[in-house]
């Protein structure tokens, strides 16, 4: 079931989002809203764009129009047409203001464990080197990887190395993480080793949007679950409504080819 979130407080926000590469449209007119402590799935198919409007929300995309704000920072807005945004300094801001887990981990092989957690509190926000170590070594318990931090991300198994990856991202303090398929590239042992830290981090009402082929968790642990495909919203909503009670031919269609 979905858990309960704190609805009075909007911490992201897209709107009437476009983006296309040539003449494919990805995105057509996409809005999405997150508030403080709700964890919000998305699902579809492949090639439904869900990994490119999260590659837009965090500024690895450039949007052709719309609107994209992290609570008082309007980081994208549209003029004549066109997406204008922010300085750099604007960007830089927003950019703090989310933490992004990718597919494949993208750790520093050459960095330790330890070192790959704290260093960016330390090059980007200037934190104490002793600050960061011991925040990271806490963060690291919580993934359950203290006795991990002088090991090397090729000593460790692909789990091991994205709850890394989520403890890096954990680090900057974030307002809001973005998962892009946490589990596509580890074996179904492993996923449910990142699929329960996922879990933890909701129990602890962090803000959190998912993109996700796995349907049970999507459901159990969603307030909200949104069905893209073919660069648009189909449906959203509880994830009981949504998974249980689909209105949507689509969506039924989609969920279908899913054993539950």
């Amino acid at each position: 079931m979905g858990k309960e979130s704190n609805l009075s407080e909007t911490v992201f926000q897209m709107d009437n989002i476009r983006k296309s590469f040539g003449e494919n449209n990805v995105l057509k007119d996409i809005s999405v809203s997150v508030n403080k402590g709700e964890v919000v799935s998305i699902i579809g198919p492949s090639g439904s764009g869900k990994s490119t409007l999260l590659r837009c929300a965090t500024f690895l995309e450039t949007i052709d129009a719309g609107e994209i704000r992290y609570r008082d920072i309007t980081a994208v807005t549209t003029t004549d047409g066109k997406a204008v945004y922010r300085s750099s300094a604007d960007l830089q801001k927003a950019q703090r203001r989310f933490g992004l887990v990718f597919q494949q981990f993208n750790l520093f092989p050459h960095f330790s464990v330890l070192k790959n957690v704290m260093d960016a509190p330390v090059s980007v926000k200037k934190q104490s080197k002793e600050a960061a170590q011991a925040k990271a070594m806490e963060l690291l318990r919580k993934m359950g990887l203290e006795d991990k931090a002088d090991a090397y991300p090729g000593q460790l198994s692909g789990g091991q190395q994205q709850r890394v990856a989520i403890a890096r991202a954990l680090a900057m303090e974030p307002e809001i993480l973005f998962f892009d398929e946490p589990t596509s590239a580890l074996d179904p042992e492993l996923t449910g080793e990142v699929l329960k830290v996922i879990r933890l981090l909701a129990e602890e009402k962090m803000t959190m949007v998912i993109v996700t082929h796995e349907m049970p968790f999507a459901r159990m642990v969603s307030n909200r679950v949104v069905f893209m495909d073919g660069g648009v919203i189909v449906e959203e909503g509880d994830p009981e409504d949504v998974f249980g009670n689909p209105q949507q031919e689509r969506t039924k269609q989609f969920l279908r080819n899913y054993q539950q």
